[in-house]
């Protein structure tokens, strides 16, 4: 079981019990109106990445390799969605855990997150192979280089 499903609630709790006994009624509004914008705070975070990801392909994102950089264990679901700024493409079943969402760039590169109750726990980096040896990358209906 979580422990911060637990905490927190009863952290709440005992602070506004302890508003109550040394402020009286306004205590209890003090402590109840901090921990509603606490709240409400978070609400508006999660609201704004969402809209932020809401107009970006499933599964895209910038650069994989600045992602991949950028990542570390315990990050939660939402702060790398913020970090994308897209959603991930699902490759675990719904509601199975854990949860396991990719990222791709223009150059193919992806980077596979893997989530345990929310919270990042591995990730790995692919890249595509090079070219094979002699040939060149250029793009399709470039002009070729001078010799």
């Amino acid at each position: 079981m979580n422990f911060r499903r637990i905490a927190i609630p009863l952290a709440g709790a005992a602070l506004v019990a302890y508003a109550w006994r040394t402020w009286g009624w306004a205590g209890v509004a003090l402590v109840v109106g901090a921990i509603l914008m606490w709240g409400l705070l978070h609400f508006t975070r999660m609201t704004q990445v969402l809209k932020r990801a809401a107009g970006r392909p499933i599964g895209y994102v910038g650069s994989a390799v600045m992602l991949n950089a950028k990542l570390k264990p315990g990050l939660t679901l939402l702060h790398v969605v913020g970090l994308t700024r897209a959603l991930g493409e699902q490759l675990s079943p719904k509601d199975a855990q854990p949860e396991v969402f990719r990222w791709t760039d223009g150059s193919a590169s992806r980077v596979t997150c893997e989530f345990a109750d929310g919270r990042l726990t591995t990730w790995s980096l692919e890249r595509p192979e090079a070219p094979a040896d002699g040939a060149t990358a250029e793009a399709p209906g470039a002009a070729p280089a001078d010799r």
